[in-house]
């Protein structure tokens, strides 16, 4: 498999390249493997051996269980949620982090297990080994209901001695429009002050417009808490209102053109590009 699109950092996504594996071991047992990494695409450089994903798993009718490094339960929870899919301009991410601000969007050392679906209700949870999460073990966990045009999750994680993060949302496509809205809490942000540690906390309202192969997406987010600690000490500091449009015009199913304006913590952002995946 490979992505490929240009290099800032409200992408829709980065260029990357990968492998894949399934051996059948009979029975409804199978085994996979997944390796990738990510591509500059403007001087061909690779960005970190395996850097993205390196994990193998084992599945069945009972589930899979996977080892290595790939997306922790939170991340994928929240894309289940997430207006635009989770884009790097999603403005939940920059506000709120993959649920939490101790959280990333690729987990190493991790040891993780889903459930099959019932009844469009699954589970995923995971344990981090601490010895690549700065020396702290790490729990993560989450439940999506995926129900024709309803998909919605709740996950919850928390590293040793660092507080609780958490979040719940829903989208829901009624075939030319979908809406999405999600509540976040996210804690233990890290600041210039070594110690301070910082709460996010807030709501996204969205909304996504199909015309044929053209969309229009806008999605709103508010923080209603912003905390920072430090030395026992709590400080408030300024809750912004972020959102972005996102414009994506399809050429096929696998290639697309798309422009993006971000507005983030008082700041403007834009970019146009083209995602072809194949």
């Amino acid at each position: 498999k490979m992505k490929m699109q240009g290099n800032t950092f409200i992408n829709n996504s980065v260029s990357k390249l990968g492998f894949r594996g399934v051996e059948d071991l009979g029975g409804g047992l199978k085994a996979g493997f997944n390796f990738e990494h990510a591509i500059n695409l403007e001087n061909g450089e690779n960005v970190g051996a395996w850097g993205r994903a390196a994990n193998v798993w084992l599945g069945g009718n009972w589930g899979r269980l996977q080892l290595g490094k790939a997306t922790p339960p939170s991340y994928n929870a929240m894309r289940t949620w997430d207006l635009m899919g989770l884009p790097l301009y999603s403005p939940a991410f920059f506000s709120f982090g993959y649920v939490g601000g101790d959280s990333v969007d690729r987990q190493s050392s991790q040891i993780s297990y889903k459930t099959p679906v019932w009844g469009s209700f699954s589970a995923e949870a995971a344990y981090v080994m601490k010895a690549d999460n700065n020396d702290k073990a790490k729990v993560d966990v989450a439940l999506t209901y995926v129900n024709g045009p309803l998909s919605a999750g709740i996950a919850v994680n928390k590293t040793k001695n660092n507080k609780t993060n958490y979040g719940l949302g829903a989208k829901y496509n009624f075939g030319t429009f979908t809406l999405a809205a999600s509540y976040q809490d996210t804690r233990n942000w890290t600041y210039a002050n070594p110690g301070a540690r910082g709460r996010i906390s807030g709501l996204t309202l969205g909304g996504m417009a199909q015309f044929g192969a053209f969309s229009v997406a806008l999605d709103v987010l508010r923080e209603l808490k912003h905390d920072i600690d430090l030395d026992g000490v709590t400080y408030k500091r300024k809750k912004y209102t972020n959102g972005a449009v996102e414009l994506k015009y399809a050429l096929s199913k696998r290639t697309f053109f798309y422009g993006v304006y971000l507005r983030n913590a008082g700041d403007n952002n834009y970019n146009i590009g083209m995602q072809h995946r194949f």
